[in-house]
């Protein structure tokens, strides 16, 4: 597989690195203390076409290949995790709309959802409700040509500001997915704070209490939202964290080389010391490893394989644990100063471990992982079997005697 970045790519990744560095990172320690990130940065990446990056240009978006879109979310990962989370929760739900919506879920909200004019949210988790989704306890109940919903979502990333709702909800015992506008009545919002990580990312709880949504706001039909629209959106989140992941190491490496070069401890500078050489080492390697893994998976993405919903989850498993690896290493390389709001490797360390748990924990991913191991053993099994047993094969073993 050919995963040699083309020129366009390449130069889509040095304006990408540029953006995020300008005008994200010099004030990410600042979204993180305040909890926000300010209305005119998500102007301003709205107006990049940074939003609905994949969406085709007939709807307004950048029309993105799952290679460049996968480069946007490493270097605003890298910059700033709350940042990157805007592109990732809005984009997995225009992507939901776009494969699955009616042609008026698509007039109505793909275009505005490319310029940012609405912001939009994935509301599927629930206070008893967080990995096992076929136990959502979000109700819709049919009424006079409309739905009515009750319950209650949580931690729904920029659930504070979002104007558009994917809602996840039981309806007559079947997980459904309906798409919710903020001035429903019945909506209502309370902002989350003092998380771990990913402070920025303005979460809430978001709370239905007989809200009313006409019929047509129903995406898909009853008892389509785990088997396409929300595992389609999950898709795309996977993909984005895992990108996001490989920022992340990105920063850490780049930290912790620059602070290896200055500091220096018992005579020498810290890059001169074994361990802390082994750490680096550790970082560099498995920077890019999750970056390939990566790779593979946008260009099945890219080719329509189906190969990719396996690959994807393999990515995010992979960077994510090395995210984590690496954040904890770079704190460990800058001591107790690692400790401090002074350096940004805390705050790596922190959203670090909130990408271990989003778009799918690690401890789900790995069962889904080892069974996926297990069918393709059998599977290369009987293709080397039938390989071996073809009359081509038996001929040239025959030629070679």
């Amino acid at each position: 597989m050919d995963i040699e970045l083309t020129s366009q790519q390449k130069e889509a990744w040095a304006a990408f690195r540029l953006f995020a560095q300008k005008e994200i990172a010099l004030r990410a320690g600042e979204f993180d203390r305040e909890e926000k990130l300010p209305a005119e940065l998500i102007r301003t990446i709205a107006a990049r076409k940074f939003l609905g990056g994949t969406l085709p240009e007939a709807w307004g978006g950048a029309g993105m290949d799952m290679i460049t879109y996968g480069l946007l979310n490493q270097e605003v990962g890298a910059a700033c995790s709350s940042t990157r989370s805007l592109i990732t929760v809005h984009d997995m739900v225009a992507h939901a709309i776009l494969k699955w919506g009616s042609e008026n879920h698509k007039m109505k909200w793909l275009s505005r959802l490319a310029s940012g004019e609405t912001i939009a949210a994935f509301a599927v988790s629930e206070p008893n409700v967080g990995s096992d989704l076929k136990s959502v306890e979000t109700t819709a109940t049919s009424s006079a040509g409309a739905y009515r919903l009750d319950g209650v979502k949580r931690w729904i990333t920029f659930g504070q500001i979002a104007d558009l709702f994917l809602v996840l909800a039981s309806c007559e015992g079947k997980p459904t997915a309906f798409l919710v506008e903020r001035d429903r009545p019945g909506l209502s919002t309370t902002p989350i704070a003092g998380l771990l990580g990913v402070r920025a990312s303005m979460a809430a709880e978001v709370k239905f209490d007989d809200c009313v949504v006409p019929e047509e706001n129903l995406i898909g039909r009853k008892g389509f939202g785990l088997l396409s629209v929300i595992p389609t959106a999950l898709g795309l989140g996977r993909y984005s964290v895992a990108w996001g992941c490989v920022g992340i190491i990105d920063s850490c490496v780049r930290a912790s080389v620059e602070y290896a070069d200055s500091r220096r401890q018992f005579g020498a500078y810290l890059k001169e010391h074994q361990l802390i050489q082994q750490m680096l080492t550790e970082m560099t390697v498995n920077l890019k490893a999750a970056r390939l893994l990566c790779c593979q998976a946008g260009c099945l993405k890219d080719a329509g394989d189906e190969r990719e919903v396996m690959e994807t989850f393999i990515a995010k498993y992979f960077a994510s644990r090395a995210a984590m690896g690496a954040a904890s290493d770079a704190v460990q390389i800058h001591g107790a100063n690692g400790c401090g709001a002074e350096f940004p490797v805390q705050r790596f360390f922190r959203d670090a471990k909130i990408m271990e748990i989003i778009e799918g924990s690690n401890q789900i991913q790995q069962i889904l992982i080892a069974g996926y191991s297990y069918q393709e053993q059998v599977r290369l099994a009987h293709e080397l079997e039938s390989f071996s047993n073809s009359e081509c094969f038996s001929a040239r073993a025959t030629d070679k005697k």
